[in-house]
């Protein structure tokens, strides 16, 4: 499991020209799974960026989660995070997971962040989307499972 964490003031999606899923304040997510990502990878994952400290105390240092700042996740499926661009000039998707697959583990995701209070909008599973964010810092990570 791969997702790409992104620090952002106000955040949204649309799918065909409808707000699906809109924040504002916390972390965009854009989650990539792989063939032999499992729920516990996903709860991994989502513990970990639970309690990321990545967020500024009163001293402007990075030392408090999302949960201490009471930040909400907007959550976007992003199979192309698992693209293989080493040879040729089009990616393979080859690693990423069947669709099936990756939407039960997305979904056991984001129900691990909701589980710990968290509020998380979503786009929509396979859609094409347009997300939309001021990304604070900027701050950008990526958080892995393996």
């Amino acid at each position: 499991m791969r997702v790409v964490v992104q620090r952002a003031k106000d955040a949204k999606v649309t799918v065909a020209g409808e707000v699906v899923g809109e924040i504002d304040f916390g972390l965009v997510l854009l989650v990539g799974i792989t063939h032999d990502d499992t729920e516990e990878d996903a709860a991994f994952v989502a513990d970990k960026i639970a309690h990321l400290r990545i967020f500024e105390d009163e001293h402007g240092k990075m030392n408090v989660s999302l949960i201490d700042v009471g930040g909400a996740i907007l959550s976007i499926s992003q199979f192309t995070l698992y693209g293989d661009c080493r040879k040729g000039r089009r990616p393979n998707f080859m690693d990423a997971a069947k669709p099936e697959h990756a939407k039960h583990i997305y979904e056991a995701f984001n129900e691990q962040l909701r589980q710990k209070g968290i509020r998380v909008e979503t786009g929509v599973f396979g859609a094409m989307m347009d997300v939309m964010l001021t990304n604070v810092g900027p701050v950008t990570l990526i958080v892995e499972s393996k």
